[in-house]
């Protein structure tokens, strides 16, 4: 990964609970954010006495240069935002100005507390499909923004030896959006991954969550080894 490729955007606990349906049991278990980024879940998470491990191959960079590249991209992103705003549901946040304040300070907390997470073990230079974890090193794996999003930058060989990978290292994994970016669909590599999954031996359902800022994205894929 080269820190150009990287388009920074950070979210927090609070959306974590809900993209998820993590329950205060589920926020007490073991577990890995899996492209985390600069997200603060961990750094929350942490600072209530949670255990969890974020990997992303953009923990290869120091917080300055991480910081350097929120401030570079920022108006970009909020450029396109605004352009785009109709694909998304402003219940959360009323405008796009409100959203970004609020990126921008989850993304603060999470390089507050990066280096001692990362120097603690918390923050893994890592990316699917292939994770350098244990089996069954977690009870909880979470992935956000990533698998399905980027359909058209990750093929269907690829998720499947993603989420097969992340079922080898949790014991059950939840992945949230299921919708590709720019048309709000379901990804086309939905169903021939949910149906690889079962050849495989691992229960996989969609279920709804409460949680909604792209359109139509309203479930997640959770993953369960026999």
């Amino acid at each position: 990964m080269k820190l150009s490729e990287v388009v920074p955007w950070g979210r927090t606990l609070l959306e974590y609970r809900e993209m998820f349906s993590l329950s205060d049991h589920d926020l007490g278990k073991k577990i890995l954010g899996c492209g985390d980024g600069p997200a603060c879940f961990n750094a929350e998470l942490t600072g209530i006495g949670g255990t969890v491990v974020s990997a992303d191959p953009v923990y290869q960079f120091d917080a300055e240069q991480i910081r350097s590249r929120v401030d570079a991209v920022y108006p970009e992103i909020m450029e396109q935002l605004s352009k785009h705003r109709d694909d998304y549901v402003w219940n959360n946040f009323g405008t796009v100005e409100e959203l970004g304040k609020a990126r921008m300070k989850a993304m603060a907390a999470f390089l507050a507390d990066y280096e001692a997470g990362r120097e603690a073990g918390r923050y893994v230079d890592a990316s699917l499909p292939v994770l350098p974890f244990q089996d069954n090193a977690f009870e909880l794996a979470l992935c956000s923004h990533y698998l399905f999003l980027y359909s058209e930058h990750v093929d269907q060989e690829q998720h499947i030896l993603s989420l097969r990978e992340l079922c080898r290292v949790a014991r059950e994994v939840r992945v949230y959006p299921l919708l590709a970016i720019g048309d709000n669909r379901p990804s086309r590599h939905l169903e021939p991954v949910l149906a690889a999954l079962s050849a495989s031996g691992i229960n996989a359902s969609l279920q709804p969550v409460t949680y909604e800022f792209q359109k139509g994205a309203t479930e997640m894929l959770v993953a369960k080894r026999d």
